[in-house]
């Protein structure tokens, strides 16, 4: 079964992981998609539990993972080519390690979308 990351492609940081992911990352069925820009991949993903404001999700099938539990999931499978995806991949992969940083990729995904005026949910109005 084909992986699919969704992920905010209103950050910057986010959107450069993905799309080297997706061309570099060793994983030629990754599917990425833009959750920021699909409203009804948002709410269905919502139903499951999983707020696009709170972190990427991967999904298999009828498997997901939600925040670090995707970013190691998908660092676990990956066989990068790009000396940064390598870097990423050795320092994620590990799931307690992965969950130890994810609070800091989430601060900079905050400040990214400060940046460039976007709320942290997709779902709110940029000064709602």
């Amino acid at each position: 079964m084909p992986l699919t990351l969704v992920y905010d492609g209103g950050c910057l940081f986010c959107r450069s992981f993905a799309l080297r992911s997706e061309l570099l990352g060793g994983l030629p069925d990754l599917k990425i998609l833009d959750g920021r820009a699909d409203d009804a991949l948002r709410r269905s993903l919502e139903a499951r539990g999983m707020r696009l404001a709170d972190g990427a999700v991967l999904m298999e099938g009828e498997q997901a993972w939600h925040g670090s539990a995707a970013i190691a999931e998908l660092s676990g499978r990956m066989q990068p080519s790009d000396p940064l995806l390598v870097v990423l991949r050795d320092l994620f992969r590990d799931r307690s390690r992965a969950e130890a940083l994810y609070p800091g990729l989430l601060l900079a995904r905050r400040l990214a979308l400060g940046l460039r005026g976007l709320p942290v949910d997709p779902d709110q109005h940029p000064h709602g």
